[in-house]
């Protein structure tokens, strides 16, 4: 039972999260919290929940990223600029992590599952905001097609410390933050952000998973289980995205999201 349940929710959460540059925590922590006592007959604290997911994270950036790299859609050039604030960013917030209690941490993690319900909702009618940033970049994807967009130094870098943050506290990609910001904010097309936050979420996730670690917040033997079919959902999404529209898989994420912050928000109150 244990290894079926690892593998499925590796593999959904890993799917899910490359597929919108999520990078998959906001599934696999509250999985491991509320499912883990019924599927597995083990009670998993918030901060091993954390410190597992953000590790497991890895492996599913690491094998999104890698495909998205093959499709060339990867920024490299911006990816590093974001990845100076957002990985020390990453450790701060898993070392905060030990100071939050676990019935604060559901509330403040299920009012952030409803925002992201709502930035998944959002980014369908997301515009870009008409702004001529410092820096301008033309990327070339695969398919030749020339993109245009810009950004400025310390708006990214400022980005970049949030959302490492939020990825080290709450053990989540982060790509929920990203995403949204690149596009409207930098005039990112999606797909280069999607797959431009995975791989800021491979670095940054390494370097809060050493802040968990150090800590004891890490269950070695978890990772071992999530971490085989979190490869494959992650290349296995990063394939869905370059091919379908994936509106259904998005409203089924929205929905869950949805669910599970009233449960964890009703829990925390």
């Amino acid at each position: 039972m244990s290894i079926l349940f690892y593998s499925v929710i590796g593999l959904l959460s890993a799917t899910f999260g490359s597929l919108v540059g999520l990078g998959g925590g906001v599934i696999i922590v509250p999985a491991l919290v509320y499912l883990g006592p019924l599927l597995i007959g083990q009670e998993v604290s918030v901060a091993t929940a954390v410190g597992t997911s953000l590790a497991v994270l890895i492996f599913t950036a690491f094998s999104s990223t890698l495909t998205f790299y093959k499709q060339q859609r990867v920024d490299f050039k911006s990816g590093w600029l974001y990845f100076i604030t957002c990985g020390p960013g990453a450790m701060l917030g898993s070392y905060t992590t030990q100071f939050v209690n676990a019935k604060s941490f559901q509330l403040i993690f299920g009012l952030f599952m409803l925002l992201m319900a709502s930035l998944l909702v959002a980014r369908d009618y997301m515009k870009p905001l008409n702004i001529q940033w410092g820096i301008q970049r033309s990327f070339t994807d695969s398919k030749g097609s020339t993109h245009e967009y810009g950004y400025g130094v310390v708006p990214a870098l400022a980005i970049g410390l949030c959302v490492g943050f939020i990825s080290g506290l709450f053990g989540i990609g982060g790509g929920s933050l990203f995403v949204p910001a690149m596009v409207i904010i930098f005039r990112y097309p999606p797909h280069i952000a999607t797959a431009t936050s995975m791989f800021v979420i491979f670095l940054s996730s390494i370097m809060g998973s050493i802040t968990h670690l150090s800590l004891g917040e890490i269950d070695g033997w978890m990772v071992l289980g999530l971490a085989p079919s979190a490869l494959v959902g992650g290349w296995l999404g990063a394939k869905i995205a370059s091919k379908l529209s994936s509106k259904v898989l998005l409203w089924v994420l929205r929905v869950t999201f949805f669910l599970v912050a009233l449960k964890m928000i009703w829990e925390g109150v």
